[in-house]
C-alpha cells in the first residue's frame, strides 16, 4: 500500500506549515507551485523573525567600518585592499545567517513535511538557499558600492566588487547548504556549521577577489579568475542541494 498522504492536522495549524503541507499533498504538475510557495514562505520568514537583510548588512557595515579604524588613514591602503575587505564582510554577513536557513524548520515540524512531499527535496532545499540569498546575498550586494566608498574605492572598482559579488554569493549560499543540512540535528550547530563551511568557501573568496583587483590594476585579464568564479558559483547550485539532501536524509534516520 503507499504511504499515507500528510494530514492538515499535521500542519499543527501553524501557518507558516500551510506551505509545505500543500506541496506534500499536491499533485505532479503544481511542483513549481509548491516550489514557489516555499520560496515566498522563506523570503517572509527571513524578513519577519531576526531582521533578515537588515541584520547581515548591519555586520557587513560594521566589518567594513572596523577594519578602515584598525589600519589607520591611510586611503592608497584602503584602496588597494578595498575589495578583499568588501569580500571578507560579505562571507562572513553571509555566514552569520546560514544556521537558520534548515534549523527553523527542523523546530517548528516543517522539515518532516518537506522530506515527505512528492517535490524532490534537492529542488525543495535550492528554492530555501535560493531564498536565503534574496533576503541575505543580494542585499550585500546592493549595499557594496555605498559600502566602498568608505574604502576610498572608485566608481570603476566598487562596479567590479559589485558584479564579482554578484555572481561569488550564490556560491557562498549553496555551499552553505551543505553545512546546515548536516548541523540541524545538532545542539550548537552554529559553531561546527562555521567550521564545515568557511574551509569550502575559500576558493570563492579567493577567485573573487582576484577578479576584483583584476578589474582595478591588473595585470592578469579580468575574464579569467572571473569565468572560474562563475564556475564554482554553478558547481555549487548543482552540488549544494544534492549533497545537502543526502546529507539531510542520512542525518535524521
Amino acid at each position: 500500500m503507499p504511504p499515507p498522504s500528510p494530514s492538515p492536522a499535521s500542519a499543527g495549524g501553524d501557518p507558516r506549515a500551510k506551505s509545505i503541507f500543500c506541496a506534500a499533498a499536491c499533485p505532479e504538475p503544481v511542483a513549481m507551485t509548491a516550489l514557489s510557495a516555499i520560496l515566498w514562505r522563506d523570503i517572509q520568514l527571513a524578513v519577519r523573525v531576526g531582521g533578515g537583510a537588515w541584520i547581515g548588512v548591519l555586520f557587513f557595515l560594521i566589518v567594513v567600518t572596523l577594519v578602515p579604524l584598525a589600519l589607520g588613514p591611510d586611503l592608497a591602503l584602503l584602496a588597494r585592499i578595498g575589495p578583499a575587505i568588501l569580500w571578507l564582510g560579505a562571507l562572513l554577513a553571509n555566514l552569520l545567517a546560514l544556521d537558520r536557513l534548515i534549523a527553523m524548520d527542523h523546530e517548528d515540524g516543517s522539515l518532516d513535511l518537506i522530506l515527505t512531499a512528492r517535490v524532490p527535496l534537492e529542488l525543495a532545499l535550492a528554492a530555501k538557499a535560493l531564498a536565503h540569498w534574496l533576503t541575505t546575498g543580494l542585499p550585500l550586494v546592493i549595499a557594496a558600492p555605498l559600502l566602498g566608498l568608505l574604502l576610498n574605492l572608485e566608481p570603476r572598482a566598487t562596479g567590479a566588487v559589485a558584479l564579482t559579488l554578484l555572481a561569488g554569493t550564490p556560491a557562498l549560499t549553496f555551499i552553505g547548504l551543505i553545512g546546515a543540512a548536516l548541523t540541524v540535528a545538532l545542539r550548537r550547530g552554529g559553531l561546527l556549521l562555521a567550521i564545515l563551511v568557511l574551509p569550502l568557501t575559500i576558493p570563492v573568496l579567493i577567485f573573487g577577489v582576484a577578479a576584483s583587483n583584476a578589474a582595478i590594476v591588473g595585470p592578469i585579464p579580468f575574464g579569467t579568475p572571473f569565468s572560474i568564479l562563475c564556475a564554482l558559483t554553478l558547481a555549487s547550485v548543482v552540488i549544494g542541494p544534492l549533497s545537502a539532501a543526502i546529507g539531510l536524509r542520512q542525518g535524521l534516520e
